[in-house]
């Protein structure tokens, strides 16, 4: 009810507070007739007219809350110490500032001047007019009116506070919005380069490797040039399909009617790998160590994407053209080991500060799993990917300290 009031009364504060205030001097005017069997108003007429010029600090009482509270409570106190019987129409003017007071004012301010004005009303009371029938109207009683302007106004602070809050996020978002936009279009471009990068990097390198191959072989080992030749159309066409596997999903949300994606590549499909990097020269031994469990999609896809990409750089970098693959399964995860024993430059190019797209892109998908990657040279030569992924997906903040890849030896 009083924030209805309040919303009317806003466009028109002056108006509201004139009549606010004439209403509350008609009102003081009739308190002060009011009287009981032991008490009767005084005939003199002067002091009702100093409540009713009271009335008038109102008019200022949402600028100076203070200032009206203590002309109406020092006019009140004059005529309940004269003896007039402090009614909740006489004690009207006090009520209205005690409820500006209490919507503009701070709690520890309200309750102190609150406190002070029930005091000083109940003892001029008190000591106006002699004890009587009446004497629980004159404590209890004026008690009880003084709260209710508190209550009302305390409500309407709140409220109001609540409102600026509210008015305050709804700002704040606004401004925030624009750049939240811009941040999930940058992680966005990040994902849809990170998918393109594992699609098209590693068959890229390997066809390279193959064709490269193919033209050293073709003058003295032609049989084994044609071989080469076809496992690089195997190659580009693998290439070729992951691509559009990798396009339908980024636009399955704009294109609902399109067929549905191909499956994400995973560890079944490891010898397929292992295969194709054999065709571009690289040996590949594949050992794993434990009992194999079943991985959720995304970290099948982040383990598969891993080893994708350390077997491309063993491709590229690789000087004894051989590469060890350990996939370990025990009560923490699987954890992953891609290892070469090539010579001192077989991780130079992967070694240098940022590490490259491809380093980089491991290293996001790990910890979006709640995983962990380290990657580096080996002191002995060649170079490591160790890289430590959980059976379920979770935030990279739930992983135990102990759940870490085996530092890069």
């Amino acid at each position: 009810m009083t924030g209805n009031l309040e919303r009317y009364a806003e466009p028109h504060a002056r108006t509201a507070d004139r009549v606010t205030t004439t209403a509350v001097c008609v009102c003081a005017l009739f308190g002060t007739q009011i009287s009981t069997s032991e008490s009767t108003p005084p005939s003199a007429l002067w002091p009702v007219w100093i409540l009713a010029a009271s009335s008038a600090s109102l008019l200022v009482s949402r600028r100076r809350p203070r200032v009206a509270l203590a002309v109406t409570a020092g006019a009140a106190a004059l005529l309940t110490g004269l003896g007039y019987l402090p009614s909740p129409l006489l004690l009207a003017p006090v009520m209205a500032a005690l409820y500006w007071l209490a919507a503009l004012t701070d709690s520890r301010t309200t309750n102190v001047l609150a406190s002070v004005t029930l005091v000083v009303l109940v003892a001029t009371s008190l000591a106006g007019e002699s004890l009587g029938d009446d004497f629980i109207l004159r404590t209890l009683g004026t008690g009880l009116w003084l709260l209710l302007p508190l209550s009302l106004g305390g409500m309407s602070r709140f409220r109001r506070a609540y409102l600026e809050s509210v008015q305050a996020r709804a700002a704040h978002a606004e401004r925030t919005r624009e750049e939240e936009a811009r941040l999930r279009v940058a992680e966005e471009r990040m994902r849809i380069a990170r998918e393109l990068h594992d699609a098209v990097a590693h068959h890229m390198a390997v066809a390279h490797a193959q064709a490269g191959t193919a033209a050293h072989l073709a003058d003295t080992q032609p049989e084994q040039t044609r071989r080469i030749l076809a496992d690089l159309v195997g190659t580009t066409t693998s290439a070729l399909l992951e691509l559009r596997a990798t396009v339908g999903v980024l636009r399955q949300t704009a294109d609902p009617g399109a067929d549905p994606p191909e499956p994400a590549p995973g560890l079944d499909r490891l010898p397929e790998l292992v295969a194709a990097c054999a065709s571009a020269g690289l040996t590949v031994a594949v050992a794993t160590e434990g009992d194999a469990r079943p991985l959720s999609p995304g970290v099948d896809l982040t383990a598969y994407r891993i080893i994708q990409e350390a077997l491309t750089n063993a491709t590229k970098h690789a000087a004894d053209h051989a590469a060890r693959v350990r996939l370990r399964y025990d009560d923490a995860g699987l954890r992953i080991t891609v290892t070469n024993d090539g010579g001192a430059d077989a991780g130079t190019v992967a070694a240098m500060p940022g590490g490259g797209y491809g380093l980089m892109g491991m290293r996001e998908r790990a910890h979006a799993i709640g995983g962990d990657l380290r990657a580096g040279p080996r002191p002995g030569g060649g170079f490591e990917v160790a890289a430590a992924l959980p059976f379920q997906p979770r935030s990279p903040a739930d992983a135990p300290a102990g759940d870490r890849p085996e530092e890069a030896r």
